[in-house]
């Protein structure tokens, strides 16, 4: 059997977290990935940051933000992330996208983005509607599980990527292209998280009066259920990580 390479000095490849906000961290995803080294970073305004080699990188973790994900002009450092994101695809390098990461990751491949068209905020539903290791986790085909939305633009479906979840606002909810995940939603938030958002005002600005606290209500109801298929979702994305590292 032939070993798996390594990153550059030796030892396992580590994961690559790209953030775009200090309150929007890995979360749960960083739970799952205990035990494989790590890196958190932020690049959104360097104008040529230093990146990776995808094949020095057992994977790829991109989280949300606040800005729109084509606003090069305002954000150089996104063109970066969605050319590491294209070479990560094209070397089947496991990699997740989390809102803004998705529609990043959607724009690496080809698709549009379509700005202030599907405003979601606040626990809804999604309809799983295809079957995949990281979706499956949080319910088989046709079930409508439960989850935290916070966004108000979307992407098209790229050309080959397979629809795994949608909602009645939002077409594109979750899709896979090849090694790629894409979430539009939110399974890594604990009640810790949701409440250090809720206390952010840059996350709460827009919100309407009593909308904070009607989202702090719906995480107690939601999030106990929630959590566990979360876990088993990242879990199931760390098992391929783990593999390759």
């Amino acid at each position: 059997m032939t070993a798996s390479p390594s990153a550059p000095g030796g030892g396992p490849r580590p994961v690559l977290v790209l953030t775009h906000a200090p309150h929007e961290g890995p979360g749960l995803i960083g739970r799952a990935l205990a035990g494989v080294p790590h890196r958190v970073r932020t690049v959104l305004d360097l104008h040529e940051p230093r990146l990776p080699d995808p094949a020095d990188l057992a994977g790829l973790v991109v989280m949300g933000g606040p800005m729109d994900a084509d606003d090069v002009a305002g954000h150089p450092g996104l063109a970066a992330e969605r050319a590491l994101l294209r070479a990560a695809v094209d070397a089947d390098v496991p990699v997740l996208g989390v809102c803004l990461g998705a529609q990043l990751l959607a724009l690496a491949l080809g698709a549009a983005l379509h700005r202030r068209t599907a405003h979601e905020v606040g626990f809804a539903p999604v309809e799983v509607v295809a079957d995949d290791p990281v979706v499956a986790a949080l319910g088989a085909v046709g079930a409508r599980p439960t989850v935290l939305h916070w966004h108000s633009d979307e992407v098209d479906l790229p050309d080959g990527a397979t629809l795994l979840a949608s909602s009645e606002v939002t077409r594109v909810q979750a899709f896979r292209a090849g090694s790629a995940v894409g979430l539009q939603f939110h399974p890594e938030l604990d009640a810790a998280m949701l409440d250090l958002w809720l206390a952010t005002p840059d996350m709460t600005g827009d919100l309407d009066d009593g909308e904070a606290d009607a989202i702090r209500a719906a995480g107690a109801r939601h999030l106990p259920t929630l959590l566990p298929a979360a876990e088993k979702a990242f879990g199931a994305f760390a098992d391929r990580v783990r593999a390759r590292g």
